[in-house]
């Protein structure tokens, strides 16, 4: 059983918290993987990531805490390996590109509705230098239309559509954050597009938050194949 280190963003501005944060999900992680070694690390503690390599040995699993498949996950985390020293280690798939994932956000959808019947709005980051992960987005929105039949919304907060120019979805429209931690912008940023935008339904807990999640992320790493995972599958085109 290799060693497993869950990274993420993690927070510039406070980093104590997030990295509290993620540890503790790590030991949830680990219940559902006794004697298996997980930590944590997240990107915004300038030598975490380099010294738990080191306390973890060669041949880990690095499992991203990311929402996509991105620039962080096919090049800035493979050179922060490298320049770490890491010695046959493996980048996992990221969270938000899990098929297990992806069904987590039709039954959250699914149990909104049958509290409130409105449209459904995912509430994803974006990125204004690549498609990859509103591609994701688009593709779990989908996902929702499909199977729930519902009328289905996706915005961002770094790319068009934006959360801010939102259309009027009524009092009973359901956003879901397509978010893996609670940080700055699941806890202001999204907020305060919405009421920007006039948005008056349901903001809805960040999908990383979900109990699930846990038993999600031990999962994948249990069938975690041998060859590295750098880029996400969902693409445009």
């Amino acid at each position: 059983m290799p060693p497993v280190l869950i990274t993420a963003h993690g927070q510039p501005s406070n980093p104590a918290i997030a990295a509290a944060e993620l540890a503790d999900l790590a030991a949830k992680v680990a219940q559902f993987l006794p004697g298996q070694a997980i930590s944590s690390a997240t990107l915004a503690e300038p030598e975490a990531l380099s010294e738990a390599i080191a306390k973890l040995g060669p041949g880990g699993l690095l499992f991203p805490l990311f929402m996509a498949g991105g620039w962080f996950t096919r090049i800035h985390l493979p050179a922060r390996l490298t320049a770490a020293g890491a010695q046959g280690w493996q980048i996992l798939e990221p969270l938000g590109c899990l098929t297990t994932l992806h069904n987590l956000v039709v039954k959250v959808a699914h149990e909104a509705l049958q509290i409130r019947q409105g449209p459904v709005l995912l509430a994803a980051h974006g990125s204004s230098k690549t498609l990859v992960p509103s591609d994701i987005a688009v593709h779990v929105a989908a996902k929702i239309h499909a199977e729930l039949g519902c009328e289905v919304h996706v915005a961002f907060i770094d790319q068009t559509p934006q959360l801010k120019d939102l259309p009027t979805l009524g009092d009973h429209a359901i956003c879901l954050p397509f978010f893996a931690a609670s940080g700055g912008h699941v806890t202001t940023d999204i907020p305060a597009a919405l009421k920007q935008s006039g948005f008056s339904g349901t903001l809805l807990p960040a999908l990383g938050l979900r109990q699930e999640i846990p038993a999600l992320i031990a999962e994948a790493i249990r069938a975690a194949s041998p060859v590295c995972v750098q880029e996400c599958r969902y693409k445009r085109g």
